[in-house]
């Protein structure tokens, strides 16, 4: 008699249409908080754009909090994929980087494609954080992790013993905020016409500037 061979369940697949779906989802919110803001925009209408079940989006997204934050984060990296922005092969080989001008260069460039994709996300986000509680809580921690992890770059400096000796560090790390702020690139490429090309330029010559010993 012949045994009974249990054939295991591969799930390959629908991992990966679960996960196109998400990405659609997030694609078409993110277009939509963008064009109409994020308090008029409904997650019915985001699961119209996105062409997907309501109770689909539900499933993927528990509330439109946490669309808005996964918005955010693939916003921020430029994917879906599990790595934080600190552990991603750019920022790591920065932060490696033993010359300090080339240091902040390096980073400056990642400043640019950061906010080249974020940019327009994160004014709903302090748009909508006026009028709505939730969103001020998540603007707020934001700006806590961008000023933690932007601190890092004048840790490296002092490393290197390159930063200013004028400086605190801590006031160096409060310089960078500002520098690399989503505020002051919107001035320059929204308000001002700015390209990224002087947007980056600009950047790095400010930070070398400020932070650099002469």
């Amino acid at each position: 008699m012949k045994e009974t061979v249990k054939r295991r369940y591969d799930n390959t697949r629908r991992l990966a249409q679960v996960r196109a779906t998400r990405l659609r989802v997030i694609e078409a919110a993110k277009a939509l908080f963008i064009e109409y803001g994020y308090l008029a925009t409904t997650l019915e209408s985001v699961a119209d754009a996105a062409d997907v079940a309501l109770p689909t989006l539900y499933r993927l997204f528990r509330s439109k909090r946490a669309l808005l934050t996964a918005v955010l984060e693939t916003s921020f990296v430029g994917d879906d994929e599990p790595i934080a922005f600190a552990d991603r092969p750019a920022v790591q080989a920065a932060r490696s980087e033993p010359d300090p001008s080339r240091l902040l260069s390096a980073f400056a460039g990642i400043a640019r494609a950061f906010m080249s994709r974020s940019s327009g996300i994160l004014h709903v986000l302090v748009t909508a954080a006026q009028v709505d509680a939730e969103a001020a809580d998540l603007l707020a921690e934001i700006r806590r992790q961008r000023h933690a992890g932007q601190s890092r770059i004048v840790a490296a400096l002092v490393e290197r013993g390159a930063l200013d000796p004028s400086l605190d560090p801590a006031e160096a790390a409060d310089f960078v905020y500002l520098l690399w702020s989503p505020d002051a690139h919107r001035i320059l490429t929204v308000e001002r016409g700015w390209t990224p090309e002087q947007y980056e330029a600009w950047l790095a010559r400010a930070v070398c500037r400020t932070l650099l010993a002469r």
